[in-house]
């Protein structure tokens, strides 16, 4: 297991994490000093107790957001899915009528041919 020192409002936190997420572990903890310092900027020394779970709650908040955006994506994304399901299942009855009433103006129009030729008439398929 890696171990990662962190630096959180001026204070050195030593923190184990799997190898390979030194960075990303130092990245997250310099993003939540930001929000730390932004909240000390704000309110002034208030402890660091009060200042990290404020810092938590702002993080919290915007992941709730997150959450919720994600999801409205999401419903959004099942929506389009079932609109191509059923744009593709219509192109298929289209086409296959299509087809169908093509192999009647053919019949049709081999039956005139065979009239105009005065050719007996071949059975229909």
């Amino acid at each position: 297991m890696a171990q990662v020192t962190v630096t959180i409002d001026g204070k050195a936190y030593r923190m184990a994490c799997e190898e390979g997420q030194e960075d990303h572990l130092s990245d997250l903890a310099t993003r939540f000093d930001q929000y730390v310092g932004h909240l000390k900027a704000q309110f002034g020394e208030i402890g660091d107790l009060r200042l990290t779970v404020m810092a938590g709650i702002m993080v919290m908040d915007e992941l709730s957001e997150v959450n919720r955006r994600l999801k409205s994506i999401e419903a959004e994304v099942d929506d389009l899915k079932s609109g191509r399901d059923t744009a593709l299942s219509d192109q298929t009855r289209s086409e296959e009528a299509l087809a169908f009433a093509l192999g009647e103006v053919t019949a049709q129009i081999q039956d005139i041919a065979a009239k105009l030729n005065g050719r007996p008439i071949p059975p229909a398929n």
